[in-house]
């Protein structure tokens, strides 16, 4: 994953988004398709907040982003909605490990100087910093263990083990 680099817009959560929060569980039973699901995230929240996001904007939020039930549709519908990266101070071991396996990138690093709107460059050659380019700042973000690398450059879990067939890291 050295190559990616990654600009968009902040889009700022607070802590505990909870997956629910993120989409309603109700609405996969009426579709598991992404590009379905993606007009209602954060309905619950924010009803205009779906319409409003384009692709590379990234979500910033504080601690446990994605606590709550483990469902991967959480995951598939950021991604869905064109969303390639969460930057948070911490994230639920559920939501964490379903978004390598899918391939949303997350960031942990310290995003309380984050504002909404601010616009953020990561840098997969630096070690994924984080560069707030509205204020200067350079975060650095908790390192991912290379077997987490190598899934998210193949696209997540299942394109990985096509072109692998085992885990070779």
């Amino acid at each position: 994953m050295t190559a990616l680099v990654l600009r968009g817009r902040a889009r700022l959560f607070g802590d505990d988004v909870n997956t629910d929060y993120i989409i309603s569980s109700t609405r996969k039973r009426e579709s598991l398709d992404p590009q379905v699901l993606r007009q209602y995230l954060f309905e619950g929240i924010d009803p205009a907040f779906a319409a409003s996001v384009v692709p590379g904007d990234l979500l910033v939020a504080g601690k446990n982003f994605g606590c709550g039930s483990a469902m991967e549709v959480a995951v598939t519908t950021v991604l869905g909605a064109g969303i390639p990266a969460v930057l948070a101070r911490s994230f639920s071991r559920t939501y964490y490990r379903n978004a390598i396996n899918n391939g949303l990138l997350p960031i942990v690093c310290d995003t309380a100087r984050i504002g909404a709107g601010d616009w953020l460059a990561i840098d997969g050659a630096n070690g994924m910093a984080v560069r707030n380019e509205t204020t200067g700042e350079t975060l650095l973000p908790e390192p991912l263990p290379p077997i987490m690398q190598a899934i998210l450059a193949a696209g997540g879990l299942v394109p990985y083990i096509r072109e692998h067939g085992r885990f070779v890291v």
